[in-house]
């Protein structure tokens, strides 16, 4: 396991902690070691992905949550009730479980905390180790950088180019280019479409990489703070006390 992401979630999977570990970007809940789900602000959870992708209408989740929501079972629900097969919930479950994790995994999310023996309401679906769940992260991280090495993309408001495109976009790209209006995330996109949030930002660099979407500049770096010249300082002292 890369040690490199989360030295804490390394630790809990080793000692099969179960409970919710919650970092800037976003929280992972484990059970016995193993991650279950995640949740980040900055991508579409499981219930955007089945209603705005179609698969669920917004009432049916909405029923499957009050029903059984307290008893942590929402995911069996789905499945017993008939409105998913197990199949499709575990697809879409993992879709959001990596999709959320790659951005509470992010570098500089700040200090991680633990609360032992929280449980996510969905319920046990399929569990991930937190090895491989680390890998496909950092698997993540070098497409995205292999596909345009700019993140600021990532974040900023999605800009179209009126010039310069090299290719013409696919139709999955023309979705997310249709909802760029200078204002909308990648996120925000993403949750409009009703896709993971990563899926989108493959999008968003392949446009930006093809001159479809403006690249933001790079923030600047901060500037290097360098010592006081003592003996200029002294001068200056020097100076008001003599006309004291």
């Amino acid at each position: 396991m890369s040690a490199a992401l989360s030295p804490m979630l390394g630790h809990l999977a080793a000692e099969r902690a179960t409970g919710a570990l919650l970092r800037g970007g976003g929280t992972l809940y484990l059970r016995d070691g193993q991650v279950v789900y995640a949740e980040s602000p900055a991508a579409p959870g499981l219930d955007t992905l089945l209603t705005r992708g179609g698969r669920l209408p917004a009432e049916g989740w909405r029923e499957a949550v009050d029903r059984a929501g307290a008893r942590r079972q929402v995911g069996r629900f789905l499945v017993d009730s008939g409105r998913l097969t197990r199949g499709e919930l575990e697809v879409y479950h993992l879709g959001a479980l990596y999709d959320a994790a790659f951005f509470a995994l992010a570098p500089g999310s700040g200090p991680a905390r633990f609360r032992r023996g929280v449980a996510h309401w969905l319920g046990p679906v399929r569990p991930v180790r937190a090895g491989a769940l680390q890998r496909e992260v950092l698997r993540r991280r070098r497409l995205l950088e292999d596909l345009w090495p700019h993140p600021q993309v990532d974040t900023a408001p999605v800009a179209r180019r009126t010039s310069g495109a090299a290719a013409p976009p696919t139709r999955r790209q023309r979705a997310v280019l249709d909802l760029a209006d200078g204002v909308r995330t990648p996120a925000d996109i993403a949750r409009q479409l009703g896709r993971p949030a990563f899926h989108v930002l493959i999008d968003v660099r392949r446009l930006a990489a093809s001159g479809h979407i403006e690249t933001p500049p790079a923030p600047e770096p901060p500037e290097a703070f360098t010592d006081p010249d003592v003996a200029l300082l002294r001068r200056i002292r020097d100076a008001l006390e003599a006309r004291l």
